[in-house]
C-alpha cells in the first residue's frame, strides 16, 4: 500500500509541476490564442492534481527546478519544443505507474480523456519558427551535403588547412546567398509573398551558420586529415541535434531521419574525398 501511495504522490507532483509550467508560459507569451490553449492545458493538469489529491489527502508542492528548466527551454527553443519534450518525459514516467491506474476507480477514464484533450490542444499551438522548418532544412541540408563533400575533396587535393578554410568560406558565403535568393524566388513563384523574405533569411542563415561551424576545424588545426575528421564529426552532431529538435517539435521519427541525413552527408564526403585523390593523382597538381 505504501508503494502505491508513493507512486500516486509522484504523479500528483508531476501534475502540479506541469500546471505551474503551463501557467508560467501562458503569462509570458504575447500570442493570445496560444496563451489561451496553454491555460486550458494547465486547467487539465490541475484537475489531475486534484483527483490524486483526493486519494492521498496530501498537498504536494511543484518541483521548482523543473518549472524553471522547462520554462527556459521553451523560451530559448520554442514553446512547442519545450512542451512536447516535457510531455515525452512525463509519458515515460507514467509508463511505470500504469498498474496503479487500474487499481483506482475513475483514474483510467479521467487520464485517457485528459491526455486526449491535451494532445489535441498541443496540436493547435502555432509557432512562427515551426512554419519555416522547411526553409531551415533546405539551408542546413544543402550546406551539410555540399560543404562536407567539398571540404573532403579539397582536403586531399589541397592539403593546406588555411587554403581549404578560405576556399570553403568563399564558396559557403556565395552558396548561402544563392540559396537565400532561390528560396525567395521559389516562395514568390508559389504566391507565398508573405513568407518569401523570412523564408529566404532562414535558408541563408541556416546555410552560413553551418558553413562557419564546418570550416572551424580547418582554422584551428594544422593537420588537414584531423580537421576533416572533426568536420565530419561536427556534421554528424549538427544532424543529430537538428533531427532531435524536429522529431520532438513535429512528432517525427528521429532514427529514420537522422540515419538518412547522416548517410547522405557522409556518403557524399567519402565520394568527394576519393575524387580529390583521383584529381590530384591524375592531374599531377601539387600545392
Amino acid at each position: 500500500m505504501e508503494q502505491i501511495i508513493d507512486k500516486i504522490t509522484k504523479m500528483q507532483q508531476a501534475e502540479i509541476t506541469e500546471y505551474k509550467i503551463y501557467m508560467k508560459l501562458a503569462d509570458r507569451i504575447d500570442d493570445k490564442e496560444n496563451a489561451k490553449i496553454l491555460r486550458s492545458i494547465a486547467e487539465d493538469e490541475l484537475k489531475h492534481y486534484n483527483f490524486w489529491n483526493e486519494r492521498t489527502n496530501t498537498n504536494i508542492k511543484a518541483q521548482k527546478w523543473k518549472v524553471y528548466y522547462y520554462y527556459f527551454i521553451s523560451i530559448i527553443f520554442g514553446i512547442t519544443f519545450g512542451i512536447k519534450l516535457m510531455e515525452k518525459g512525463e509519458e515515460q514516467a507514467q509508463e511505470k505507474y500504469k498498474e496503479i491506474v487500474y487499481q483506482i476507480e475513475g483514474a483510467e477514464k479521467i487520464l485517457d480523456e485528459e491526455d486526449d484533450h491535451e494532445k489535441k490542444l498541443l496540436d493547435m499551438l502555432q509557432e512562427d519558427r515551426l512554419n519555416y522548418i522547411g526553409s531551415i532544412v533546405l539551408g542546413l541540408n544543402d550546406a551539410l551535403v555540399e560543404l562536407t563533400g567539398s571540404l573532403a575533396g579539397w582536403s586531399f587535393a589541397l592539403r593546406n588547412t588555411r587554403l581549404i578554410a578560405l576556399t570553403g568560406l568563399i564558396m559557403g558565403i556565395a552558396a548561402s546567398l544563392s540559396m537565400a535568393a532561390s528560396e525567395y524566388l521559389s516562395k514568390k513563384t508559389a504566391q507565398e509573398h508573405h513568407y518569401a523574405l523570412t523564408s529566404s533569411l532562414y535558408t541563408g542563415g541556416a546555410y552560413i551558420i553551418t558553413v562557419i561551424l564546418l570550416i572551424l576545424p580547418y582554422l584551428l588545426l594544422e593537420s588537414y586529415l584531423l580537421a576533416l575528421i572533426f568536420t565530419i564529426s561536427l556534421a554528424i552532431l549538427i544532424i543529430l541535434i537538428f533531427n532531435f529538435y524536429i522529431s520532438v517539435a513535429k512528432d517525427l521519427n528521429f532514427r529514420e531521419r537522422f540515419f538518412e541525413m547522416a548517410g547522405i552527408s557522409i556518403g557524399v564526403a567519402v565520394l568527394s574525398f576519393i575524387i580529390g585523390i583521383l584529381v590530384r593523382t591524375f592531374l599531377g597538381i601539387d600545392i
